[in-house]
């Protein structure tokens, strides 16, 4: 048996964008909760520091440097970390990048570009290591949406688009997968005060005082991840109080 066919600790979660934002966030909650950790994002010296802050708290912590919008590093990128750091219990799909433009203005690089990091890195990460769950007998894949993906804003629709696909995908691969004992999940959000909105893709103007914080969304996906086998949230939806913005 493969270090990637090993049972998977109950307290293992993988972690995509785990270098800032909601992915750092969402390790530190999860470490602080005792969870061991498979971190993976492009930034290595943001990773490091995440990685570093994690281990303070006693668990174990495997990080591996990818970027997500070069297609071929993904898969390569999965088996290291499943090689490393075994086979995790939850996958948390955070990684992903904005982009703001009419539709029709909508440069077709960047289109794949952001088509490539918000959904086809996610199905490639869910082809990488639905494998290795299904020979540890299941799991939880968390995927992360947007609001965007049920509701449409003026210059958001190539973003709209992609998590509008996720959302598709994570039904899709839910239904094909639960007789293994795999659940997918997602996580659907309104704007959260993270670095996306100084991205230099994203133009836009929206209080940001008024916005989720990441650490409302490492809560939830912690208060996700911990639920029993048994129970499967389809989706949860988390709002800003002040409205989607």
């Amino acid at each position: 048996m493969t270090s990637a066919q090993a049972p998977p600790s109950t307290r293992r979660a993988l972690i995509t964008g785990a270098s800032r934002g909601i992915g750092a966030a969402a390790a530190t909650a999860f470490a602080r909760a005792g969870w061991d950790l498979q971190l993976l994002a492009r930034d290595s010296e943001a990773l490091a520091a995440t990685a570093d802050r994690c281990r303070q708290q006693g668990v174990s912590v495997q990080s591996t440097i990818v970027d997500l919008a070069e297609p071929e590093a993904v898969a390569p990128a999965i088996a290291t970390s499943l090689e490393q750091g075994g086979t995790p219990a939850v996958v948390i799909n955070n990684a992903g990048a904005g982009l703001t433009a009419p539709l029709v203005d909508t440069d077709l690089d960047r289109w794949q570009w952001l088509l490539q990091l918000n959904l086809t890195s996610v199905f490639q990460i869910c082809q990488a290591v639905v494998p290795a769950l299904r020979a540890a007998g299941g799991g939880l894949i968390l995927n992360i949406s947007s609001h965007a993906a049920r509701h449409a804003f003026p210059d958001w629709g190539a973003y709209g688009v992609g998590k509008a696909g996720l959302q598709a995908l994570s039904r899709g691969l839910s239904v094909e997968e639960r007789d293994r004992g795999i659940r997918v999940s997602t996580l659907t959000l309104g704007a959260v005060d993270t670095a996306l909105w100084d991205s230099p893709t994203v133009q836009a103007d929206f209080p940001r005082d008024g916005m989720l914080r990441p650490e409302d969304v490492a809560r939830t996906l912690l208060f996700m991840a911990e639920q029993p086998d048994h129970l499967l949230i389809e989706d949860l939806t988390l709002l800003p109080a002040a409205g989607a913005l």
